[in-house]
């Protein structure tokens, strides 16, 4: 089981506001937001996740020469549209409307959004429709 996983964005404040805002239908808020002071490569972070625990970080040592995919667990398909809509107006590009991706298995219901730097985020949920 993975316990956290980051990355690093090219405009923290930018990335900050875009992940507050889009991650908040799944249950997530920023819970750490650490001073580069505090980190040892000098580069701020932030971590956002649920109840109380980061799970989900950006460091603001500037953009990766390869854009990374995180999925996040989503409770129903209903948080999945949600996830979508609050990414695009938080300034996501679509990179896959919701929607069941049979390929993957027959429950399989994702939305996909590209971040201000093309980090390819997605909110799936497995349950049944």
């Amino acid at each position: 089981m993975i316990d956290h996983v980051g990355f690093s964005v090219s405009d923290m404040a930018r990335a900050k506001d875009f992940y507050a805002n889009a991650l908040a239908p799944l249950g997530y808020t920023l819970i750490l937001d650490v001073g580069a002071d505090l980190t040892a490569d000098g580069y701020s972070a932030a971590g956002f996740g649920k109840d109380g625990k980061p799970d989900f970080w950006i460091a603001g040592a500037g953009k990766l020469d390869k854009p990374v995919h995180v999925a996040i667990v989503a409770e129903d398909r209903t948080t999945v549209d949600a996830f979508y809509r609050a990414a695009l107006t938080a300034g996501g590009r679509d990179n896959g409307a919701p929607g069941v991706r049979a390929h993957y298995h027959p429950n399989y219901y994702g939305a996909f959004v590209l971040d201000p730097d093309g980090n390819n985020v997605e909110a799936v949920c497995h349950a049944p429709g």
